[in-house]
């Protein structure tokens, strides 16, 4: 039972390892955070709004 995990995170950390060679590969390193922000939904926005003021308030108090 203990192989099969570790050979599943051993998996997981090699997929991860070609998709950062891959895209180190094709010069995809420098990413533009403001950029980015232009190219998102309103809609998007306001549920990411939405739910990072509920997270806020259920750490606020006490979470569970």
């Amino acid at each position: 039972m203990g192989w099969i995990f570790l050979g599943i995170i051993a998996t997981l950390f090699g997929i991860g390892f070609f998709v950062d060679w891959s895209y180190k590969k094709r010069g995809i390193h420098d990413f533009d955070p403001e950029e980015n922000a232009k190219h998102v939904s309103g809609y998007d926005k306001a549920y990411l709004e939405a739910h990072s003021s509920q997270v806020k308030d259920d750490h606020n108090n006490g979470g569970f």
